[in-house]
Parts: structure tokens; C-alpha cells; sequence
């Protein structure tokens, strides 16, 4: 746990937070006799300290953004997707307990468990060492300046932009259809095209059809303005 706690930048007094964020209820099931503690409690409360942090960060950043603005934002920042990318950057999964069946299932790069144990170990840090240690850590992992730009490509809606573009010029036809996928069920990339009148005029792709579609549309609109 040392690794982790490099990683993190913040050495724990109570080790056993840590030890407890990491470890998956399958794997605390099957150690019951052990009397192990899983980490939803912690993913409960950290959900809770993540959505606090980040609001108070964009309540302050953007002073005029309204409302429901500022909530869109919050919620591409805290998404599964955001702290499964969080997650992947601290190699968590190499960390994580897990029982027989996660561990043989692909557990350790599902986005949902590492998702989940990304909001436990903000939850972790927050019992140990305050808001304070906790804000530092969620500011670093997911709140820098890099971040709020890939949230912001997130929020973007390409397929909406292409069509209100090819809908300038009459009888234009758009659709989109997938071209592939790849990879396990837990981990797939899909991907997708993008036809105007019949014609390919982008591809893209993405860890959801939605996605691989946005991406398809992207790279249309810019061949398109060339």
C-alpha cells in the first residue's frame, strides 16, 4: 500500500482506511470470518465529499455560470467515466481486493468497480485527514485544468452541430451506423460511421455506440470545414 499511497501524495495515519477502500464486497464475502468491511460505505461518503469539492471549485471558478450550467459540469466531471479515467491513472486496479469470481470476470479493469473504489479512497482520505486532505487529492485527480477541457469536449454535442450544419442545404440525408466493436463485454470499444446521403464522411469511435457516434460526427464536422 506504500505504491498507492505514493501515488496519492498522502500517507495515511490509519492504514486500515485504506486497506478498506480497496477491497471489493466480493472479496470481503468470502473472508467474512475475517470480519472485512467492503468499500460501499466508503464509495456512500465519497460520493458525497466529491460532489462537494467539485461544486465549491465551480461555484468559484465560474461566478456567472447559472445554475444548470454549473450542474452539467459537476456532473461530466463526477461521472462514472471521469473517475474510471482517475482510476487508470493511479493503476487502482492493481490494488484492489477482490474475490474468485471479479478477479477471473475481468474485475480489475471494470469501470464501474474502479469507479466505485476511486470515490472510496476520496472517502478514505477525507476520514483521515480531513476536507482539507481530501480536497487536495480530488483537485489533483480530477479537478485540474486538463480535466475541465476534456469535460468540456464531453459536454460538446457534434451529432446535434452536424446536423443543424448538412440541414442548410435541402433533401440532405444523415446517418449513422457501427462499423465494429472490440474487446470484452466489461472493457468494449465500439465503433461507428457517420453517412451524408449515403456517403462516409467521418468515423470515430468510443467505449459506448453514444460515444462512438459524437466522435463519427466530430470528425465530420472538421472534414467538412476544411
Amino acid at each position: 500500500m506504500e505504491d498507492l499511497e505514493k501515488k496519492l501524495n498522502y500517507t495515511f495515519r490509519n492504514k486500515a482506511l485504506l486497506e478498506e477502500a480497496v477491497c471489493h464486497s466480493s472479496y470481503a464475502n468470502e473472508h467474512r470470518a475475517e470480519g472485512l468491511s467492503s468499500n460501499e460505505r466508503l464509495e456512500f461518503l465519497g460520493d458525497s465529499v466529491l460532489g462537494f469539492v467539485t461544486a465549491e471549485f465551480l461555484f468559484a471558478q465560474h461566478p456567472d455560470l447559472p445554475e444548470g450550467d454549473l450542474t452539467r459540469i459537476r456532473a461530466a466531471l463526477v461521472c462514472e467515466q471521469s473517475l474510471y479515467e482517475v482510476a487508470r491513472h493511479l493503476e487502482l486496479g492493481a490494488y484492489l481486493k477482490l474475490g474468485r469470481g471479479e478477479e477471473s470476470g475481468g474485475g480489475r479493469t471494470r469501470t464501474s468497480i474502479l469507479a466505485d473504489a476511486t470515490e472510496a479512497v476520496f472517502a478514505a482520505v477525507y476520514l483521515d485527514g480531513g476536507i482539507s486532505a481530501a480536497s487536495e487529492l480530488i483537485h489533483r485527480c480530477v479537478l485540474d485544468a486538463e480535466r475541465e477541457e476534456v469535460v468540456e469536449e464531453r459536454r460538446r454535442d457534434y451529432k446535434t452541430a452536424l446536423q443543424e450544419l448538412v440541414q442548410r442545404q435541402a433533401d440532405q440525408v444523415l446517418t449513422y451506423r457501427m462499423a465494429g466493436e472490440q474487446g470484452p463485454d466489461h472493457d468494449k470499444t465500439f465503433a461507428a460511421e457517420v453517412l451524408l446521403n449515403g456517403n462516409p464522411i467521418g468515423s470515430g469511435s468510443g467505449h459506448s455506440k453514444k460515444e462512438a457516434e459524437q466522435a463519427a460526427a466530430k470528425s465530420a464536422l472538421e472534414r467538412l470545414a476544411e
